[in-house]
């Protein structure tokens, strides 16, 4: 084979080479880039980061490093290769004798290849340890500032060349995980402002809880000291709806889940706060819980089981006489279904329900259904005693 030909040959296997090379490197940082859109742990992004990068550029160790300004040093935060215990603990300076601090201060990537020779800057202990002799520094950068988040470095202890492409393959990743750290940034500045509102609205319905309770106590007091039967009974009833309401509040600043109450641990606390008003009535109540529930659908519904209560304790056993009263709550995908019953007497057969529509009780009864836009169903005689039901869609919104 003449002269001519080897040398032709030897181009284009050294030319297949570095292709084989870049093509493998746009495929790791395609393969990096998918995982840094999907990742919301940080630190397995840094991670992989530095895995990719080290088999990209065909090296042993790659680390990333985070600048700390109390220290004003850069600290391994993600790496592979180096000896055990130096993530997260082991830091080199980032002045600009540094490499990598003259990448981080100067926002300029630095090429060495030669660090023995090396004469811009010291070569790092860390370095030295492993028998570095050549190295990528680039900078990593997030935000519109942009700010600077600290450097990416590549280290090599073999004889070789990195070149301007490998310093743009470096560049590459770096510009991906800015991506990834700001978005961290603004998930952690997202979750304190969910977490200020949170406490602002826990609050809120603290005060409005013991505001409620405060004039709860007042109409009860003015009940005793009122003028007729009609007044002590409207002032009393007045009172006991709107503990009902503090009492929501009370579930709302304690619950897990903000604007949101436990249905059924309300209506049990409900329940044993109106039995403790009408001693010799034992109040039961069932249901699934936990059964979360907005406090715009709570209240209403609240206010129905109170009413319901409330009445059947004064009309549904012969005076005199105490009997049981039963809150019931089912629940599926679709349909939240609340019942009070008792076992009373029933309404009469007699009773004109018609006519009874237009008394108070039943005026506010249908009032919180419709609130609800719940179908409500009476049973006035429900062998034994009556039933009120109020049924509605999980989704449906209140009326107001």
């Amino acid at each position: 084979m003449n002269e001519s030909l080897q040398g032709t040959l030897a181009v284009e296997t050294l030319t297949t080479d570095e292709l084989t090379y870049r093509l493998s490197q746009q495929s790791l940082l395609a393969e990096f880039a998918s995982f840094a859109l999907q990742s919301r742990d940080l630190d397995a992004v840094l991670q992989r980061a530095t895995e990719l990068c080290s088999a990209g550029l065909r090296t042993p160790y790659a680390k990333i490093l985070c600048y700390r300004p109390e220290q004003n040093d850069l600290l391994m935060v993600a790496g592979v290769g180096w000896e055990e215990g130096s993530v997260g603990n082991a830091a080199l300076g980032a002045d600009l004798a540094s490499p990598a601090g003259f990448a981080y201060h100067t926002r300029q990537s630095v090429l060495s290849n030669h660090l023995e020779h090396e004469e811009r800057f010291r070569t790092p202990e860390l370095l030295r340890r492993h028998n570095i002799r050549r190295a990528i520094n680039v900078l990593i950068e997030y935000g519109d500032g942009p700010e600077r988040f600290g450097v990416m470095e590549v280290d090599s202890p073999d004889a070789g060349m990195f070149d301007t492409s490998d310093a743009h393959f470096l560049a590459g990743f770096a510009a991906l995980l800015g991506i990834a750290i700001e978005r961290q940034h603004k998930d952690r500045l997202l979750a304190q402002a969910l977490e200020h509102q949170s406490l602002l609205t826990r609050e809120m319905s603290h005060r409005v809880k013991n505001s409620l309770a405060v004039v709860s106590s007042l109409l009860r007091i003015q009940a005793r000291g009122g003028v007729s039967d009609e007044v002590r009974k409207a002032l009393d009833d007045a009172g006991s709806r709107v503990a009902t309401v503090a009492q929501v509040h009370d579930h709302l600043w304690r619950g897990e889940m903000v604007g949101e109450v436990d249905l059924v641990g309300f209506l049990r606390d409900l329940c044993r706060n109106l039995e403790g008003a009408g001693p010799g009535h034992p109040i039961s109540c069932e249901g699934p819980s936990p059964l979360q529930m907005s406090a715009d659908r709570a209240i209403p519904l609240g206010l129905f089981v109170n009413e319901t209560i409330t009445n059947a304790m004064k009309y549904a056993y012969p005076e005199g006489q105490h009997g049981p009263i039963s809150v019931k709550v089912d629940a599926d995908h679709e349909r939240v279904t609340v019942s009070v019953s008792d076992q009373g007497n029933g309404f009469p057969p007699d009773f004109d329900f018609e006519a009874a529509r237009e008394s108070l009780g039943l005026k506010i009864v249908n009032s919180f259904a419709r609130q609800l836009e719940a179908e409500l169903k009476i049973e006035p005689r429900a062998n034994p005693g009556c039933r009120f039901t109020v049924s509605f869609a999980r989704s449906a919104s209140v009326a107001h």
